[in-house]
């Protein structure tokens, strides 16, 4: 999203930023990609920890700043969340930014949002700055907030929260997980490649009859996972996302050669192909999600489609979540490896860029 700030309303930007990352930062520094001065593009999060480390600390900052001129930043404005008075670690990556930008960037404006207020650390002007910051009761009180919350844009109050999957009792997940044993015994007892391959073309059609609505029991949810790890299962239903790529999927589990695969997946990354998400899309996260909060412990590629879907609909903070959760699980797991340096890379969804010039 590409909002429009003006620079004299530091307060509306400031409101802006939790809704355009997901969540509320804690001890964290944000630097805002402002793309001709006004409009707001990239918003990348680090620890603050992380930009303060007298090691690695310059070279997080380099790397900040290099995402940010990539996505077309004219300026920088530097955010400190911290329930902390300003220290010397806040200073030093405050510092770190401003040096990291200034061959290519203004001076930035720097704002520390702390327990109770928000100032500017630069000010000195007491009506603008007073003692403890204006009350943080402010940034509610917003154009952006009031149309954020007519939207009905999420915020959760903490990172860990935006990775949040179901939670079915016992007895469900009991379900899920013998109905997944006996699914996937089926399949080490299939012989021959026809009889794999129908195996695989029947796993894709549990996944099409739960996102076209088919009720989510916790037998046909776990049929679903099992499904999900053979990888010719997974790559097709994410090829049956892309609008248009429906018989691909079906081509992938009866055995295609995958040569076609590319070239679909380039509209995902491509800015000159790039496709929006369907609606279905919003359908498949939810199946996805119902499906590894059913399976916790043997949910990564379910996890992980959960995150591409968060990518493509241009929330990178859930999906960042969502991959370390996979990679904690699964640390070699190869699709969410690929996703974790896509995002480590700054690269939105090919819908969300600009074509090269």
């Amino acid at each position: 999203m590409t909002t429009t700030i003006r620079t004299n309303e530091p307060r509306e930007l400031l409101a802006l930023i939790p809704y355009q990352l997901g969540f509320r930062p804690r001890e964290s520094v944000v630097a805002v990609s402002l793309r001709g001065g006004t409009r707001v593009g990239l918003v990348a999060r680090v620890d603050l920890a992380d930009l303060a480390h007298p090691g690695h600390g310059p070279r997080v900052a380099r790397s900040l700043v290099g995402h940010l001129l990539d996505d077309g930043a004219t300026a920088m404005v530097v955010v400190l969340y911290t329930n902390a008075d300003l220290d010397a670690a806040g200073n030093q990556a405050i510092a770190r930014l401003a040096d990291a930008g200034e061959p290519y960037l203004p001076e930035p404006e720097c704002w520390v949002v702390g327990r109770d207020g928000y100032y500017a650390p630069a000010c000195r002007d007491p009506q603008c700055c007073p003692p403890g910051g204006r009350p943080l009761a402010d940034l509610e009180a917003t154009r952006i907030g009031a149309e954020m919350v007519l939207l009905g844009a999420p915020v959760v109050d903490d990172r860990a929260d935006l990775a949040r999957l179901p939670r079915p009792d016992e007895a469900a997940r009991r379900s899920a997980r013998r109905a997944a044993k006996r699914w996937t015994d089926r399949a080490r007892r299939t012989g021959g490649a026809d009889a794999l391959a129908r195996w695989r073309r029947e796993g894709l059609e549990v996944w099409r009859g739960l996102v076209e609505g088919a009720d989510p029991v916790p037998p046909t949810l776990g049929r679903c996972q099992a499904a999900l790890d053979d990888l010719l299962v997974r790559d097709a239903v994410l090829l049956d996302l892309i609008p248009g790529r429906a018989g691909l999927a079906d081509r992938v589990v009866a055995g295609s050669d995958g040569s076609e695969i590319s070239a679909a997946l380039r509209e995902l990354v491509d800015p000159n192909e790039g496709v929006a998400p369907p609606d279905r899309v919003a359908a498949a996260a939810t199946v996805l999600a119902a499906v590894a909060g059913h399976r916790p412990r043997a949910a990564v590629p379910a996890v992980t489609l959960l995150a591409m879907t968060a990518w493509w609909q241009g929330d990178g903070a859930r999906a960042g979540v969502l991959v370390e959760r996979a990679l904690a699980s699964d640390p070699g797991y190869r699709l969410a490896v690929l996703l974790e340096q896509t995002l480590a890379a700054g690269m939105p969804p090919g819908w969300l860029r600009e074509p090269p010039g």
